[in-house]
Order: C-alpha cells, then sequence, then structure tokens
C-alpha cells in the first residue's frame, strides 16, 4: 500500500467523537499511543506522528483524539477515541495502552549485544537462512551497533521459517546451544551464518549436509572459545526444539508472517529496511526514555572547484 493511500485509507475510517478532556499531557501515555498508532497501521518510519489535544465526546467514557500523520509537506489528520482513563485507544478497533505492542516478548536467558544495562532494546525475530535477515543483520551490525554504543541492547528471537528454509530449524537450536555456554560465542555463529549462508546450502542444496556444516561450524566456533566440547556435542545430538517452537509460538502471538520482524521497544519493524529507517524508530525510543540520540554524522565537505583547464591535459591525444 502507497503512502498516501495509506493515508487515504486512515482518513475514510476516521471516528469524530471522544468525551471528557484532560489537561496535562502524560508523555509515558503519549508514548504508548504514538508506539501503538505506528504497529497496529503499520505507519513508514520516515512519517511523524503527532498527539492533537484531547476534546469531549458523545461517546460516553472516551474523548476525541485527533492525531496527525505527516510526511514532507503532506499531512492528514486522523481522529481516535481514547478512554477517560487513558487505558484504551479505539479506531473501529480497541488497543490496549497498558503496555505497547511487543512490550512484553520474553528474552529471559536470551544472549545480549550491546549494553545489557541501556535502557532501549531492540528485538529481531530472526531466520539464520532467510537472505533478508542477512541484510538486516548487516545493517545492525556493525553500523547501528558502532552509532549507538551503550544507548542499545540487541537480542534474537528464533524465527525459522522451515516450511521454506530446510536448514534453519537446524541453525536455531544450534545456536542456542553455544548460547547455553556462551553469549559472544552465539553471536559469532549468528554473524557467520548470516554471512555465509551459501556454504552452508552447498551447491546441491542436500539438507544432510546443510545439518553437517552447521555441526561443524558451531564445533569450531567453540574450539576456538574453548568451551565444553563434550557438553556440546551433546546438545548438538540431540537436536531439541522445544525452545525454538516457544520462540515460534510467540512470534505467531504476535501476529508475525514473514522475517525479520524488529520491535524496537515495542515499536514494531516488518521486514529488511535501510538501516537509517531503523534508527528513526531507535532514537525516538531513545528520546522516550530521556536519553539524547547520537548526533548526526557530518557531512563531507564538498570538493574545492578545479581550476580551468585542470584535468584536460591529455584529452586531445
Amino acid at each position: 500500500m502507497s503512502h498516501l493511500r495509506f493515508l487515504a485509507v486512515l482518513l475514510a475510517f476516521s471516528l469524530t467523537a471522544g468525551c471528557k478532556a484532560q489537561t496535562a499531557s502524560d508523555p509515558t501515555l503519549d508514548r504508548r499511543i504514538e508506539v501503538t498508532v505506528r504497529s497496529q497501521f503499520n505507519v513508514p518510519q520516515d512519517y511523524n506522528v503527532v498527539l492533537g489535544v484531547r476534546k469531549p465526546s458523545s461517546f460516553t467514557g472516551y474523548d476525541d483524539l485527533p492525531i496527525t500523520l505527516s510526511h514532507g509537506d503532506h499531512s492528514q489528520v486522523v481522529d481516535f477515541l481514547i478512554s477517560a482513563d487513558g487505558k484504551t485507544l479505539a479506531h473501529l478497533g480497541t488497543f490496549d495502552l497498558t503496555k505497547a505492542p511487543g512490550s512484553d516478548i520474553d528474552i529471559a536467558g536470551r544472549p545480549i549485544r550491546g549494553n545489557p544495562a541501556a535502557k532501549v532494546t531492540v528485538i529481531s525475530f530472526d531466520d539464520l537462512e532467510c537472505p533478508y535477515c542477512a541484510r538486516m543483520h548487516q545493517a545492525l551490525f556493525p553500523a547501528t551497533l558502532k552509532r549507538y554504543k551503550d544507548q542499545v541492547r540487541f537480542v534474537y528471537k528464533d524465527f525459522p521459517l522451515s516450511e521454506i528454509h530446510p536448514w534453519a530449524m537446524h541453525a536455531s537450536v544450534d545456536a542456542n546451544c553455544l548460547a547455553a555456554q556462551s553469549g559472544d560465542v552465539y553471536w559469532n555463529y549468528v554473524d557467520y551464518l548470516h554471512s555465509h549462508g551459501e556454504e552452508v546450502s552447498g551447491p546441491d542444496r542436500d539438507q544432510t549436509r546443510s545439518f553437517a556444516a552447521l555441526d561443524r561450524i558451531a564445533r569450531q566456533e567453540a574450539t576456538v572459545a574453548k568451551l565444553d566440547s563434550t557438553k556440546l556435542d551433546a546438545c548438538l545430538a540431540k537436536q531439541d526444539e522445544s525452545a525454538v517452537n516457544g520462540s515460534l509460538k510467540e512470534a505467531s502471538a504476535l501476529g508475525l508472517d514473514g522475517a525479520p520482524a524488529l520491535f524496537i521497544d515495542g515499536e514494531r519493524i516488518n521486514g529488511a529496511v535501510a538501516e537509517e529507517e531503523v534508527w528513526m524508530a531507535i532514537d525516538r525510543a531513545l528520546r522516550a526514555e530521556g536519553e539524547k540520540p547520537p548526533a548526526e554524522p557530518a557531512a563531507s565537505p564538498a570538493a574545492p572547484p578545479m581550476p580551468d583547464g585542470a584535468g584536460k591535459a591529455g584529452a586531445a591525444k
């Protein structure tokens, strides 16, 4: 759906209603509303979402809340309903504002890259055989990690699409076997697979050989890091998919139907997008946490004009 059509659809379904207005703005609630609108309506990352002033409504228990969606010189105002207690947002449907979408994703025990104490968390539902996931991975590391340093932490959740990626499940299980001993080695393995997918697939796309390659690479990473090889071999041989299946169930509950899918403090991004779009969402999350995003990199200075005749030598040979 084009950006203009997206806005037109939203406007066509706008509700003109509201209830008892509140005079004071709640930054935490405002952030939840923005994240909910962006996530539920898949608002493009380069659109601005600005909340208007709540107004009385004829709907008992609700206020009218206009929200402006803008991009460049174009903008549209879409009317929503918000409950007087600030817990429900309505637009021909209701959204739970007591928590942001994706805010309760279980990351307990998952390897963390970046600052474990960072206020902003980027969660990626990742398929280790997916080329689009590999592209997103390369957008996150090293550029995004380098840009935000200790302001952000990154967590991956298992999302192997086994029906189209035959070795993705095995890769997730092997990665988790490494994670059980070392988060750093887990990330080394993920880095390698996302840049050597063709090596694992092989020219003949033989699944048995792919499984053997995944196990071999896992053992190599473990040897370099001096992990417990006996423990690792037992885990690789068992191929316990229960943890991965739990992550797949969570992805299904979130309505995910493709990979990669990112949640940045609850704000959802679908598919492999440019790193600058990821940065827009991270910057919003940082500001919501009271932190200042990194400054934009300085533009390269323009080259000085060349003197007349410069660079023309030999042109008339």
